[in-house]
Parts: structure tokens; C-alpha cells; sequence
């Protein structure tokens, strides 16, 4: 097959390019990188492998423009014909260019984001708390608003399941690399700092280039926490108070920072990592004491630093800002704890009595990071009572710009993050709880020594009884059952308890949090919490609680268990018949929700899913967990994670709005024999692929199921130790993974066409698009699933199990979804209606396809290899290092 001649190649890429409308500041950032990673590969690469990358490169360009069986031929052909230690360069360069992409386009986001105003009335009520915060004033009155305000919780939980492909060595190439395009932005056109800028780029694109993409090994559950310690230390510590802040301006206007806030602090950041050890072996107690250790040394260590930095700057003399009564009590309590301190800091502050005072108070929050019982603060509560006693005093000496400054930032960071930092939950499967109850009871009468196993989890009872002694009750204390089928799963927890302690012992204050995660504990969820209200720990718990309760849904398994569609609308009502259950009962329920990145786990925009949900299911109230790229997509750049939270808790406000909730109630009501019929028709044609005979094995076949599991991502083991074969406890991640991978996506949008098929009614569908927002959710997550899907690829990828039957079954529900969205979001093809969404997707595709089809490459080779010979270890590492590369491409895993 003909290659293209270069003018050929120029001109294909040309009109490829001219194709993508991408702002032109941004096409100028892909332009740079792009050039300097050429000249990295040069450079730094073996001889020819800038040429070979090129080749692909355009060939790849022409197969995904003029889509013809011959350019896609010779673009597959090109990818076969290097050789393995080639194919693997050509796989490395293809990765680094997504890191730098994806850069471009995340530093394009942030350019936009401080370009804007940022001013209420000329922003969608969507985009942020305080035009949400107009909106629902307008409807219900601003005092009943800024009660919802004042009372609105949204808490993030980090968790380490494994879906975040790039090694931490990677990510902080490209954070480097970030801070330096934001230099080159300020700097001036052909000058010195450019062209430093520059240099000092390539040096960081080269360092890239030569980092080893690939983890040697995986990383432990301490490494884990440790990483996403690195979010908080960048971004999570500054971003949050900021959020408070531009919320609190954007409300009170110019008197903001002059007077008392309005806002309170509404994030609570939750944690899994060193706590989750559903199927994880590696977690242990140990390792969830050392999790609570070094999330608390990171906050102290901020909160002493912060505080010392306010105090050195609060330079305010006695006779223009005369302390209060109080202030001066507070510093002879001070003193007297730590006088040779006191007698230093008077000596270099003689009349600045609140600069003295918080200085000292840094000493103190240093005692407590050093665990110095002598200076150390017992908890929290009784920093904050400090830190207000230096508020109140300078409020009374006519000084609130400095009482409701910096200072009023670090009260909201003590009040979001205490001494703790994270929220740590500990997450158990109820079958292991069952397991060592029987042998706790057997032992009884038996007197037998108990297992490893009984005494670990013993153990982490015990370990939470700790964590809340040494940290306060909010470090530590709720426990997530996996898989709770019944109220006895739940009461197991309060069982174990008491036995951990002994007759004597007080069990640590435990919320015991039931996780619904297949469709059957879906549609049981009601019935059980019915009967574990009325259980005495339960009772008593919600007694002090105010009646608050928490339940967990699950997305990945769900979905995995029927298919994406029903998954969803069960998903749904679940949780307006736990709501309404909530509401007889007089309970304040949180709903915690369990969605991964991935479309076919829940993934997608959330503030649109929260404006999706049921009535009352919201309350003011959102939980979800936040995984693996997820964390750092949304929370690695400063600028990004203030919008996120943002909007997030935009939607929060918004979801109880009476107009949101009478359109979801009616739409609901309306649509409901078009939910049942998607329903049945989607998990009937679901149930016809998975339960299909040797499914599992076919499924292992056509993608880099197994090959996913040798990537060292995290800690937690791919499946709970059955084979292939048992697909029912494969993990939701690698089964989204696989899927992804062979570009297919399967688990984001299998059923929905037969679903829509079966509907039928075109006009009916598309007013459903326009009125019923899950259905718009839904749809329009599909839709994006598909953009990323490559049909062509895909093929190849089915051609690899020798079973028609199968492969025919997903490519034409693949083609009749695609035209069934199409049709209801009255486009011509996919994402019509999202073009920002839609450019993302087609600019990176042709590059992603050039990685798939060096994967295809290995994937064949692997496969081919006999049974009893040994695997290719090249091949192997080939096949890594696409996955990687196509994780980067699609910025999704599992």
C-alpha cells in the first residue's frame, strides 16, 4: 500500500487541523508542545523515530477523515511494520503527546476561568453558588436561600481504587510543566523570559520523555495515601477557603471582608484510602493507623504555617487596635503554658498584642503535630475558640478587615479540616463479617485461637477507637458494609464491636452505612433500613444524630449486574423510595453515591446528575466518591477545583429548588411507561450478551482484560480470587477498563438502543430529551461514551474471540445506539449539540487510534502465543504501555 508523499502528508494534516475549531491561544500551546516534543524525539530518541512517529501519525490523520478500508490498511500496516523496540518508542511518544495535550487544554480551561468576571447576574444559575444562590432566592425568599446556603453539605471522598494509569513521577512532570506555560504566558513576546520559559520547557518535556511511564511495581496503600496527599498540599488547603471567599464576595459585595461572612464552611472531604479494604488485602489496621498519621501531619503542618504567616503580618499596635478583655486573658493562659516562647515573641512584638497571640497559637498547633502534651491542643474545637477569641477583639477595636481577612480563611480551614484532614471511612464486605462472626461464636464455645483474619478486622475496630481518641470523633467512624443484602449485615458491625472491646471495653461511635449495590439490594434498600432503624445501636445512634442517616448506592456494579440502562432508572428509584422513606420517617438522610469516573460507573458531569435526582433525595446534601484521574482531573490544578466545587455546589443549592424538583417529580411521572420499557428491553438485551454461553472467557479474549491486571496501578487486587470465568466477581473497574480499552465502551451505553428501539416513538423521545433530565443525563453520557468509541478499531478487537454470534450482537447494538441518540438530540452525529465536548474527543481520536493499534499489535501476538509457552515479555510491555497511552488519550480508565 502507497504511503502519502509529503506534500500529500502536509496537506491531510492541514485540513485535519483546520477541521478542529480550537481557540487560537490554545492551538498556539499544542502547537509549542507539540514542537518541543519533536525535538525531544530528535534529540533524545533513536535514530529515525521522529520520522516513524510521523509516518503513523499522518496515516492515522487520513484513516480517521476519509474513513476508507485502504487508509485504515495502511495506517494498521505502518503500526505492524515496526519493530517491537521501535513499536514501543513509537507508544511512549504517542503518551507523552497526550500528557502535553491534555496540558494545553487544562491550562486553556484555566485561562477562560480567570478571564471571566466572575459576577453572579451574567453567569448561568449553574455555574456557581452565588447565581444559584439568586435563583433560588428569587423563588423560595433570601432568607429561606441563605438557610439552604448555611446548611449545604458536599463532601468528596478520595478513594485508591486503581484507575489513575500515569505514575506520580509523570503527573509531577506535568504539574512542572504547567507552572512553566503559565510563565510563558506572562512573559513578554521575544524577550529573555520567553525564551527562558522555553528552554527551561524542552529541559522539562525531555525529562518526560525519559521517565519510565510505567510503575516498576505496585504502589502500597501507604503510597497511595501519600499521593493523594500531594492534592490537598497543592490545591484542596488554599482552593477550599478560596471558594468560601469568592462566594462570600460575590454575595455582600463591597462590605464582604468588612463584616461577618455569610457563607459557612460547606465541604467535608472524605477518604478511602487506607480505610477501603473491601477485597483488599493490603489495608490493613497498621496501615490505617499510618493513613490517620500523615493526613494529620500534612494539616497541622498547614495550619502552624498559616497561622505563623498571618501572625507575622498582623503588625497592629496596642494604641490603634487595643486588644479585648479576652485577648488579654487568652495571653496570660498562653504564656503561662509556654513562657520562655511568650517572653521571646513579647520581646520582638512589645505592642502588638494579636500578632504575639497567634504566634503563639502556631507554637501550639505545632506541640499538637509533635504530639508535646504540654502545649498540644486537645482537639479542633478548642483551636477554633482561640483563634475567635483574636476575631472578636480586633472586631471590638474597629479593625474587621483584618478580623474577616486572611484570618476568617484560616477559621474555615480549621472548621473543613480540623486536625484530621479526611474524613476516614473504612469500607468491609459483609461477607467477611459474617465469616468472623461465625467464628467468634464457634470460638466461644470452643475456645480455639482466632484466624488472622478475625483478629484483623477486630482489630480495625479497635484502630477507629484510636483514630477518634487521638484526632476527634470526625477522623474516623463510618463503616461501609459492601453488598448489604440484609439488616443483618448492619447489625454485624455493632456486633463486632462490642466483641472487639471486650465486656468492659466502649465501642468507638460508629456510623454504620449500608452500600445497596446490585439491582435486587436496590429494589430492597427500603425494607432493610425499615428494619435496621428499630435495631438498639442504630436507634440510639440516630437519637444523637438528629435522626441523621447515611446509605451508599452503588454504579458499578449495578451496571455491571443489568446493564448501564437499568442501572440507572433503578438507580433513581432507589433513591426516591429511600427518600420518601426518609421523609415518614423524620430522618435527614445523605446519599452517598458511589460513581467512578468512567460513564459505565457513574462518571460524567455531576452537577447535571445532581440536578437529575429525585425529590428530597438531595436535601442540601452530596456525597460521592471521587477515584483514581478523577481526583486529579478535578482537583490537581487550583483554578479547576475552585470551579468544580463551584458548580457542584451550585447544583447542591439548586437540586431543592421547588421548580427543579416539580419538573423532576412530573417528568418522572410522565415518562414512566417509557422507563418501563427501556428498562425491560435494555436489561433483556443486556442479559442476552452477558449471560450468553462462555461470555466471560470471550469477554477475557477480545479485550486486555487480563493484561489490566498486571498494570501496577494500585494496591487493591483486580478481582476477589475467582477466574475468568465468573464474571460476577470480576470488579466493576477492570470491567469498564477492558471495554475502554478496546474502544468499545461497551459498559457506558449497551442496551440504550434496543431500549429506545423498543419505545419507538421518535417525537416522544426527543421531548423526553428536552423535559426529563435522567433521560437527558443518560443520553447525553452515551453519547460521549460512543464519540470515544472507534467502530473500526473495535472490529478488530471482537475478530480476536472467534465468536460471531457475540461480536455481531455488540456491533449492532453499537450502530443502533449511535442512531437512536443522534435522532433524539436532533443532531447529524455525536455531540452535535456539545461542541467544546465534541472538538475534545475528535482532535485527540486519530492519535488515540495510532495507540490502539500498536495494542492490537500485542494484543494478537499474546493471543496467539500456545497455551503452555511462554508469554512474550516485549509484547507485554508493548501492550502496557498502549494501555497507558490510551487511558491518557481518552482521559478515562475504569
Amino acid at each position: 500500500m502507497r504511503e502519502l508523499t509529503h506534500t500529500e502528508a502536509i496537506d491531510v494534516v492541514g485540513r485535519f487541523e483546520a477541521e478542529q475549531e480550537i481557540p487560537e491561544r490554545m492551538r498556539a500551546d499544542v502547537r509549542m508542545l507539540g514542537t518541543l516534543l519533536g525535538r525531544v524525539l530528535r534529540e533524545s530518541g533513536s535514530p529515525g523515530l521522529y520520522e516513524d512517529v510521523e509516518r503513523l501519525r499522518i496515516a492515522t490523520i487520513q484513516a480517521y477523515t476519509d474513513e476508507t478500508p485502504e487508509a485504515f490498511a495502511r495506517a494498521a500496516a505502518i503500526a505492524d511494520s515496526f519493530t517491537i523496540e521501535r513499536a514501543d518508542e513509537v507508544a511512549r511518544a504517542f503518551t507523552a503527546y497526550f500528557h502535553l495535550v491534555n496540558l494545553a487544554e487544562e491550562h486553556q480551561r484555566v485561562r477562560i476561568l480567570r478571564e471571566r468576571d466572575g459576577r453572579p447576574d451574567r453567569e448561568r444559575a449553574t455555574d456557581s453558588v452565588a447565581a444559584a444562590f439568586m435563583r433560588l432566592a428569587g423563588e423560595v425568599g433570601d432568607d429561606t436561600a441563605l438557610a439552604h446556603l448555611q446548611s449545604m453539605r458536599f463532601h468528596p471522598v478520595f478513594t485508591a481504587h486503581p484507575t489513575e494509569a500515569r505514575r506520580r513521577a509523570v503527573s509531577s512532570s506535568i504539574r512542572r510543566l504547567a507552572a512553566l506555560l503559565e510563565e510563558h504566558d506572562s512573559s513578554l513576546r521575544n524577550g529573555a523570559d520567553e525564551r527562558r520559559a522555553e528552554r527551561r520547557m524542552i529541559e522539562e518535556v525531555d525529562t518526560l520523555w525519559r521517565t519510565a511511564p510505567l510503575r516498576p511495581e505496585k504502589p502500597s496503600p501507604v503510597d497511595e495515601v501519600r499521593a493523594v496527599m500531594a492534592v490537598f498540599d497543592e490545591t484542596l488547603y488554599t482552593a477550599v477557603p478560596h471558594v468560601y471567599r469568592r462566594v462570600d464576595d460575590a454575595l455582600q459585595g463591597p462590605a464582604a471582608g468588612g463584616r461577618a461572612p455569610v457563607v459557612r464552611p460547606f465541604v467535608r472531604v472524605g477518604s478511602w484510602v487506607g480505610g477501603d479494604r473491601d477485597g483488599n488485602p493490603f489495608v490493613t489496621a497498621s496501615v490505617t493507623r499510618k493513613a490517620a498519621k500523615i493526613a494529620s501531619e500534612h494539616v497541622l503542618l498547614g495550619l502552624e504555617r498559616t497561622t505563623s504567616r498571618i501572625g507575622r503580618t498582623l503588625t497592629l499596635d496596642a494604641t490603634t487596635t487595643p486588644p479585648s478583655p479576652a485577648l488579654l486573658a487568652l495571653w496570660q493562659r498562653l504564656k503561662a503554658a509556654d513562657e520562655e516562647a511568650a517572653k521571646e515573641i513579647a520581646k520582638r512584638s512589645p505592642d502588638e498584642p494579636h500578632r504575639r497571640i497567634l504566634l503563639l497559637i502556631a507554637r501550639r498547633i505545632e506541640a499538637t503535630r509533635e504530639r508535646n502534651a504540654d502545649l498540644a491542643y486537645r482537639d479542633p474545637e478548642q483551636l477554633l475558640a482561640d483563634l475567635r477569641v483574636v476575631q472578636d477583639s480586633l472586631v471590638q477595636a474597629g479593625a474587621p478587615r483584618q478580623a474577616y481577612g486572611h484570618l476568617q480563611q484560616l477559621l474555615w480551614q480549621v472548621e473543613t479540616y480540623g486536625f484530621h484532614l479526611t474524613e476516614l471511612e473504612v469500607r468491609q464486605h459483609s461477607a467477611v463479617h459474617a465469616k468472623v462472626l461465625a467464628e467468634l461464636d464457634a470460638a466461644a464455645s470452643s475456645g480455639a485461637p482466632l484466624s488472622e483474619l478475625a483478629e484483623e478486622v477486630l482489630d480495625v475496630i479497635r484502630t477507629i477507637a484510636f483514630l477518634q481518641e487521638r484526632y476527634g470523633p470526625r477522623a474516623a467512624g463510618r463503616y461501609i458494609v459492601s453488598f448489604t443484602q440484609s439488616a443483618d449485615d448492619l447489625a454485624a458491625v455493632h456486633r463486632l464491636a462490642r466483641h472487639a472491646v471486650g465486656p468492659d471495653g466502649t465501642p468507638p461511635v460508629l456510623d454504620v452505612v449500608p452500600l445497596f449495590e446490585t439491582f435486587a439490594d436496590l429494589q430492597a434498600a427500603p425494607g432493610i433500613l425499615a428494619e435496621i432503624v428499630e435495631h438498639p445501636e442504630f436507634a440510639a445512634r440516630l437519637d444523637a444524630t438528629g435522626r441523621r442517616l447515611e446509605v451508599m448506592l452503588g454504579y458499578s456494579d449495578s451496571s455491571k449486574d443489568v446493564g448501564p440502562v437499568a442501572a440507572n432508572l433503578a438507580l433513581y428509584q432507589a433513591q426516591a423510595a429511600i427518600s420518601a422513606w426518609a421523609r415518614e420517617n423524620g430522618i435527614e438522610l445523605t446519599l452517598f453515591h458511589g460513581r467512578g469516573g468512567a460513564l459505565g460507573r457513574g462518571g460524567g458531569p455531576a452537577n447535571s446528575a445532581i440536578l437529575a435526582q429525585p425529590p428530597h433525595s438531595v436535601d442540601g446534601r452530596f456525597k460521592l466518591t471521587e477515584q483514581g484521574e478523577v481526583i486529579f482531573a478535578r482537583y490537581g490544578d487550583p483554578a479547576i477545583a475552585m470551579r468544580h466545587i463551584d458548580q457542584v455546589a451550585a447544583a447542591i443549592l439548586l437540586a431543592s429548588a421547588p421548580s427543579n424538583e416539580e419538573r423532576n417529580r412530573a417528568a418522572a411521572e410522565r415518562y414512566a411507561d417509557v422507563a418501563a420499557t427501556m428498562d425491560a428491553a435494555s436489561r433483556e438485551r443486556f442479559f442476552a450478551l452477558v449471560k450468553a454461553p462462555g461470555f466471560a472467557s470471550w469477554f477475557a479474549r477480545v479485550t486486555p482484560m487480563e493484561e489490566i491486571g498486571l498494570l501496577a496501578l494500585g494496591s487493591r487486587p483486580a478481582r476477589r480470587g475467582l477466574s475468568v470465568e465468573s464474571l460476577e466477581d470480576l470488579r466493576a473497574i477492570p470491567w469498564v477498563f477492558a471495554w475502554t480499552q478496546a474502544r468499545i465502551n461497551l459498559a457506558g451505553w449497551f442496551g440504550l438502543g434496543t431500549a429506545l428501539e423498543a419505545v419507538g416513538d421518535e417525537p416522544l423521545l426527543q421531548r423526553a430529551y428536552e423535559e426529563w433530565p435522567l433521560f437527558r443525563t443518560l443520553v447525553d453520557n452515551v453519547a460521549m461514551s460512543l464519540a470515544k468509541a472507534d467502530d473500526r478499531i473495535a472490529r478488530h478487537y471482537l475478530e480476536l474471540g472467534d465468536r460471531e454470534d457475540l461480536a455481531a450482537l455488540v456491533r449492532d447494538e453499537m450502530a443502533l445506539t449511535r442512531s437512536w441518540v443522534i435522532r433524539v438530540t436532533g443532531g447529524t452525529e455525536l455531540l452535535g449539540n456539545k461542541p467544546v465536548l465534541q472538538r475534545a474527543v475528535k482532535m485527540r481520536s486519530p492519535y488515540v487510534d495510532a495507540l490502539s493499534l500498536l495494542q492490537l499489535r500485542a494484543l494478537r501476538a499474546l493471543r496467539d502465543t500456545p497455551q503452555d509457552a511462554p508469554v512474550d515479555p516485549e509484547q507485554q510491555r508493548l501492550l502496557l504501555l498502549s494501555v497507558s497511552g490510551v487511558a491518557a488519550g481518552l482521559q478515562n480508565t475504569g
